[in-house]
């Protein structure tokens, strides 16, 4: 091989780095409790101070750095809350149990909460699927289920996971359009279910590298762009509109297609084509009219 070749560094595989050695799966820490440990120390302490009293003041002197250096051992562990531990640079455990805990005084300890969180995003100017400017904003909840991917994988898991959350809301409000007029498949503002199931089986995969759980995801804001708002509010009260009239014709339709079989069932009258459809078109005026018809009454013959 060339000296200046290197051999290439396997991919990390199962959240352990092969260049470091450094474990990013959350396991238990080693820690005694420390209410007993505690008055053990108290003992030794007692002791150390009888030593002292009988004259012994260099071994009494000695069982107190030790006992001082012990003393740093102890860390509490809040409701919620996880605590880190690492041995010169390594990773060695998460204490996850509430309480007064003794380890290891060489250990560096970090806290991590485990509450629940919400995360605003901002309202993001986006582009849909059909090209139209749209603002779009959403809540995230979440929280830490990993500690030790939350700190040791990401640098920041809670700036991670707001860059995250904007990344991913403007990639899915980029792939359906803000309306739906053709009602064949999904729109932002016509499938709000499905568009937050959606955003959040997106954030849980981007997500999971930092240990993080998405319990939520919603959106808050939707609305076009000011600068086309104006003319994207015209089009929905067209839509509305001709939406309307089709249901009022086709309503239309159906009763004019009932008078007439009524008609002809009970032996009333005996329309002629023609009759029949100058019925039909005073019908339909008279039903699809915006304004009240005013009847015109034939004193004369039909014909």
């Amino acid at each position: 091989m060339n000296e200046l070749q290197q051999a290439p560094v396997p991919a990390p595989q199962g959240g352990v780095s092969t260049r470091s050695g450094v474990a990013s799966v959350e396991r238990a820490a080693f820690g005694l409790p420390g209410v007993p440990v505690f008055l053990i120390w108290l003992l030794a302490a007692l002791g150390t101070g009888a030593l002292l009293l009988n004259g012994q003041v260099a071994l009494a002197f000695g069982l107190g750095l030790i006992l001082l250096f012990t003393l740093i051992g102890f860390f509490i562990v809040q409701p919620n809350q996880a605590t880190n531990l690492t041995l010169f640079g390594r990773y060695v455990g998460t204490e996850r149990r509430n309480g007064l805990y003794w380890t290891n005084p060489l250990t560096v300890r970090k806290s991590v909460s485990l509450r629940i969180r919400n995360f605003n995003s901002e309202r993001l100017k986006v582009n849909d699927l059909a090209g139209n400017p749209i603002e779009i904003a959403a809540v995230i909840v979440w929280r830490v289920v990993d500690t030790a991917r939350a700190v040791f994988d990401v640098e920041d898991y809670g700036e991670f996971v707001a860059i995250q959350s904007e990344t991913a809301l403007r990639h899915l409000a980029s792939q359906y359009p803000y309306d739906e007029y053709s009602d064949t498949g999904m729109s932002l503002r016509g499938n709000a279910d499905e568009i937050a199931e959606a955003l959040a089986a997106e954030l849980a995969a981007r997500l999971r590298h930092a240990g993080v759980e998405v319990l939520e995801a919603r959106l808050s804001h939707l609305a076009y762009s000011p600068e086309i708002a104006g003319a994207m509010l015209q089009r929905q009260q067209a839509s509305a509109i001709i939406a309307a009239r089709q249901q009022i014709v086709q309503g239309a339709v159906g009763m004019v297609q009932m008078a007439l079989k009524e008609l002809s069932d009970q032996d009333i009258v005996h329309l002629d084509e023609e009759r029949k459809a100058q019925m039909v078109s005073n019908l339909l005026v008279v039903l699809t009219s915006e304004r009240g018809t005013q009847p015109v009454v034939n004193a004369g013959s039909l014909y």
